[in-house]
């Protein structure tokens, strides 16, 4: 053979025994790779089967050493959900809210800033680097968180709360104090005793004591504010009145020339000079600048300014003396009294109301007729036709009524709730519940409570929650502006809302927390 044909014989010898190799090594490669495959498919065949078998007999939880290899889930699962089946249950964290304290009343104000009656500012420089006049949105009071606050009340440009503290104090006040409406509030000063005319801060109201009372016995049983005085009735059925008392708001004779800037002159009567020794008094009412007591019995005393005839005495004569109101309530069992300014309308027992005082723009009778200026009270026929009465309120041109089926009734002069078309009704207009949270999805929702300020009025709904309209010239209203909001709208308060003490030019509410 010629050599050239040994040498490609050879080569092609060379290249089979190569390519025989790397067949030879591939098929082995292969073999060795599906032996393992057909490991791991028969070690999850028994994991599987093992599983089975506990979850059959009830074990929600298997012990790890029945859980296949996470190897053999690269195919089926992620490696969140890998994570997930490997880590113990018992070291998950579970939410649990806090529970609000549900005796704890939260305090929420707004409105006129200015005069110090919302009890926001607590240090006078910081309130004048970021000072506001006007806060149009509610608020809470810091003063409610650190102390528990039972009621409030709101004159014109001032505030008191009835508090319960361990200390013994039991009734705070802030805003003006121009006529020592909130006590004798005094800063010491190297040059000498300085009157403070504005408090910012609610500040602690000493009322005088006699030998053998207790701090049970300072506890305030109702309180009610005029526009320059603050009536306070405690637990024991003491009377305690303080500020202006130029027209005998405050039950004492008036004293001509009296400098009430300054006065530390808090008038204390006992219950027991004014109603029957088996009667006690359960509520008072101020007007603007004349007061009203209400008994258990269902009997109303009155003094004060009565110009307008809101004493309900049968004149139109100013006294400092406590006298019984009797007209057409006598022998009325009377619940509520309601009074803002200087019309005043009462209810009884059986739903019925009853006014006096003053009725320019007829919101105790729609007659021509008849004298605007009622000094005797009287039994309403223009409410006859809504029903059985729960609630009223009166402010300075309208008046409001509540009936037992949850409907809102207005009627007067100002904005009443009807559009800005609607300013004045002689007769009781209804308020469509809609206005006031009721609708398909919650339609067992009716109102509760109503109440007024001179020129705006709320109501609260079963739901806690408040609706406002009327003026808001000074954000009082609480909707997050100064415009006059013409019909009922809610205000936004963080909570359940139980009690709202109408001002003047503020507002402040009681509520509680949600949960």
């Amino acid at each position: 053979m010629p050599i050239i044909w040994k040498i490609i014989y050879l080569r092609n010898q060379k290249a089979n025994l190569t390519l025989l190799t790397k067949t030879y090594s591939h098929f082995k490669e292969n073999s060795r790779k599906l032996t393992n495959e057909i490991s791991q498919q028969y070690k999850m065949q028994d994991s599987l089967n093992a599983l089975r078998n506990l979850a059959s007999k009830g074990n929600r939880y298997p012990p790890s050493q029945f859980l296949p290899h996470t190897s053999a889930f690269r195919h089926y699962t992620t490696k969140a959900k890998r994570s997930l089946l490997k880590q113990d249950e018992s070291k998950i964290k579970v939410y649990e809210p806090r529970i609000s304290n549900t005796s704890k009343q939260r305090v929420y104000v707004w409105g006129l800033q200015e005069t110090g009656a919302l009890g926001l500012l607590t240090d006078v420089k910081k309130a004048q680097e970021r000072y506001t006049s006007i806060v149009n949105y509610p608020t809470r009071l810091q003063f409610s968180v650190n102390n528990e606050i039972l009621d409030v009340t709101a004159g014109y440009g001032f505030s008191a709360y009835a508090v319960k503290r361990s200390d013994g104090e039991t009734l705070f006040g802030s805003g003006l104090n121009t006529d020592s409406q909130i006590g004798f509030q005094v800063r010491n000063r190297a040059q000498g005793m300085k009157n403070l005319d504005i408090i910012i801060y609610p500040t602690a109201i000493r009322l005088p004591r006699v030998e053998g009372e207790t701090d049970s016995d300072m506890m305030v049983r109702c309180m009610s504010a005029g526009r320059a005085h603050l009536i306070v009735v405690t637990r024991n059925g003491t009377i305690f009145t303080m500020g202006n008392n130029s027209y005998g708001q405050c039950c004492r004779n008036i004293i001509e020339d009296e400098v009430y800037r300054a006065s530390g002159v808090i008038h204390r009567i006992s219950e027991k000079d004014i109603c029957d020794p088996e009667d006690k008094i359960v509520d008072v009412v101020c007007g603007q600048d004349h007061t009203m007591f209400l008994t258990k019995l269902g009997k109303v005393y009155t003094c004060g300014w009565g110009s307008d005839g809101q004493t309900g005495q049968g004149h139109y004569n100013t006294t400092g003396t406590i006298v019984q109101a009797m007209g057409d309530i006598s022998g009325e069992k009377i619940v509520k009294l309601a009074c803002s300014c200087d019309c005043v309308l009462a209810l009884n027992n059986n739903g019925d109301l009853f006014g006096w005082g003053n009725s320019e723009y007829g919101q105790l009778n729609d007659s021509d007729t008849v004298n605007t200026q009622i000094n005797t009270p009287i039994h309403l026929k223009l409410t006859q036709g809504i029903g059985k009465s729960t609630d009223v309120a009166a402010g300075g041109s309208f008046c409001m009524a509540l009936n037992e089926e949850g409907l809102v009734y207005t009627w007067g002069y100002g904005i009443l709730g009807f559009g800005p078309l609607v300013e004045q009704s002689s007769k009781p207009q209804l308020l469509l519940p809609p206005l006031f949270g009721r609708n398909d999805f919650s339609n067992k929702t009716r109102v509760v409570s109503i109440g007024c300020g001179v020129f705006h009025m709320g109501a609260i709904n079963s739901d806690g929650d408040l609706f406002m309209w009327g003026k808001n010239r000074f954000g009082h209203l609480g909707l997050g502006h100064k415009k006059d909001q013409f019909f009922p709208f809610k205000t936004a308060i963080n909570g359940k809302v139980t009690k709202v003490a109408y001002g003047v030019d503020h507002t402040l509410a009681i509520s509680k927390a949600f949960i």
